[in-house]
């Protein structure tokens, strides 16, 4: 084999980048962080080259920014005839380059991020992914972020550091990754902004390798300085430092290829004084990285494959739960559209046939409200039981053409009539009280069946006010009927008897009604009556409210709900808000990238 890299692992490794690659195949990155290697460095910390190294292909070079979209790198070893391949995709592109030289993949990844980020040097979050089948390189994918820019060149935004940034961010401050930090050793590591980013996310350097580029260029007397750095002695990184020497500038110019540069690197380490040492302790020349990264790479698979299988069986549920929430929609046919009209519009009737016999209980329950309106209404009429001996009451205002000493029935009637009367508002009151509970409680049952559809949410919103309306008037047309009978002054006389006996005290039978004196037993008389009156209208007008207000208001409703199958079009009933359509879209998808990985993820263990 020529080139950088040999095969140096055993067949299992590959299954666990394959597994990676599928997922990510189906985008369940799109909802879950994946086990993952991203590259990270300030601008010119040689980045490029290292992939170009590790990948045998050539890659986009300049001044600034060069890498202006995230670069998946999925390098595959291959045998068996195979010399090299390879598949670039973006968005919903797809190019095979099979044809085309390694050295002019540059041009293509070019030319992709000219489309998704523009021509210049704007950046995007979209994701390049360029797979490379060879038998040079060995089984390992990374992802290559731009580099970090310090100051703004011509036709940069004036934030370009900072949109780089939270580009890199969003990748290295996941768990799931493993970032790895390209630094020049010509440079003072501590002052590496890639360096310092990778703090930040991963203080304990649990998840960070950092690469020294450039060992050629440090100044003579600063190698023991260099070495304090890979010995973790410096910035210390758990998984520690790899040296690497890949082609400069001169050998790029000059064409040198990549398996020569390899020797190229070895003889450098080889020859050199302080890091000769390195070869043996594998912490340097691209052939050592490859190893350690696709070693890291499986393990933290291997690690994180337990956790993946829970988040994604746990969002599977949640999204199949949403997704009822969200109901399948509509058939798009005529036929079927009718019919599953039918079906919600049945759904909704039974809801308010529940509803309004206690049975269903949308956020809250309407009974209990309803009973603490009738119970405000009730005890309303217990404080207006006040006692009847008032000299007022009894005043000339009353008196007609008797005598001193003489009653008269009509004063009775009057008194009576009078403070009934009083009664008419806090009736209407309740009423009021009685419709806004109901009205939002038919209202929540709409929107629990037809949120989905605009049109016919707002035409049962329609029918519900009109019935509704309709009702209030009819109920309250009822209640003055019921005060006007209640103004006739009458009861039956053992009912009569009952409460006057238990106002006055006494055991009065229908055989000895006295004879009663206005002074003495003229208000008892009142006041039995009264207390006749009020327990009366504490039961009827709840009852004549609820029959008119609720069951029949429910009967008509639902009856009127059926006449829409007749008098509307379907299809515009039936028209879903853009927001529903796009959320059941968006679940539906998630759903199945979901199910495809758990497929995925139940076959490989």
């Amino acid at each position: 084999m020529k080139g950088e890299v040999h095969r140096h692992l055993e067949e299992s490794v590959r299954p666990y980048i394959d597994l990676i690659d599928t997922l990510r195949s189906v985008g369940i990155q799109k909802d879950l962080a994946l086990p993952t290697i991203v590259v990270i460095g300030d601008q010119s910390s040689g980045k490029s080259s290292v992939l170009e190294a590790l990948s045998g292909i050539a890659l986009p070079r300049g001044s600034g920014i060069v890498t202006r979209c995230p670069l998946e790198l999925r390098l595959r070893n291959v045998t068996g005839g195979v010399s090299w391949k390879a598949v670039l995709s973006y968005r919903k592109k797809k190019i095979d380059l099979m044809n085309s030289a390694p050295a002019s993949v540059e041009k293509y990844v070019e030319a992709a991020q000219n489309e998704l980020a523009g021509k210049g040097v704007k950046i995007c979050d979209d994701l390049i992914t360029l797979e490379v089948r060879s038998p040079d390189v060995c089984d390992l994918t990374l992802i290559d972020l731009p580099g970090i820019a310090r100051v703004p060149v011509q036709g940069q935004p004036q934030d370009i550091g900072n949109q780089i940034k939270r580009l890199i961010m969003k990748f290295i401050e996941k768990q799931e990754t493993i970032n790895l930090v390209v630094v020049p050793c010509n440079t003072d590591i501590a002052t590496t902004e890639a360096l310092k980013m990778a703090q930040e996310v991963d203080p304990d350097g649990l998840r960070t390798l950092a690469i020294l580029t450039k060992p050629d260029l440090i100044d003579r007397g600063t190698e023991k300085n260099i070495l304090a750095v890979i010995q973790n002695k410096v910035i210390p990184l758990r998984k520690g430092y790899v040296m690497v020497k890949c082609r400069g500038q001169q050998q790029i110019d000059e064409k040198v290829p990549l398996e020569e540069a390899t020797q190229i690197e070895r003889d450098f380490f080889q020859n050199h004084d302080f890091f000769r040492p390195l070869l043996d302790e594998n912490k340097a020349t691209i052939k050592c990285l490859a190893i350690k990264l696709t070693q890291d790479l499986v393990s933290h698979i291997k690690k994180s494959l337990p956790k993946l299988d829970e988040q994604i069986k746990k969002q599977l549920w949640e999204v199949r739960n949403e997704l009822k929430e969200c109901e399948a929609g509509p058939p798009q046919d005529p036929k079927g559209a009718k019919q599953f009209l039918i079906k919600i519009l049945t759904k909704f009737n039974d809801k308010i046939k529940s509803l309004s016999l206690g049975e269903l209980i949308v956020k809250e329950n309407m009974f209990a409200q309803l009973r603490t309106e009738f119970k405000k209404w009730n005890d309303g009429l217990d404080n207006t039981k006040t006692s009847f001996d008032n000299s007022k009451e009894f005043s000339q205002t009353y008196r007609g053409r008797e005598l001193p000493g003489f009653s008269n029935y009509r004063v009775f009637e009057m008194i009576l009539q009078e403070r009934v009367t009083k009664l008419k508002e806090p009736a209407i009151d309740s009423l009021n009280s009685i419709k806004d509970i109901v009205l939002k409680h038919f209202t929540d049952v709409s929107h629990q069946c037809f949120r989905n559809y605009p049109v016919l949410l707002n035409t049962t919103m329609n029918k519900i006010d009109n019935i509704q309306s309709s009702q209030q008037a009819k109920t309250e047309e009822r209640i003055m009927d019921q005060f006007e009978m209640e103004c006739m002054i009458y009861t039956q006389d053992p009912i009569y008897l009952k409460f006057l006996n238990g106002v006055s005290g006494e055991k009065f039978s229908e055989e000895q009604l006295p004879v009663f004196d206005i002074k003495s037993k003229y208000s008892e008389m009142l006041q039995a009556y009264y207390e006749i009156v009020v327990q009366r209208m504490g039961d009827q007008l709840p009852m004549l409210i609820s029959y008119y207000m609720l069951k029949e208001t429910a009967q008509l409703l639902s009856t009127d709900m059926l006449s829409i199958l007749e008098e509307a079009n379907v299809s515009d009933l039936l028209f879903e808000d853009s927001d529903v359509s796009k959320r059941r879209k968006y679940l539906q998808s998630r759903l199945g990238r979901l199910t495809a990985a758990q497929e995925a993820l139940s076959a490989f263990i």
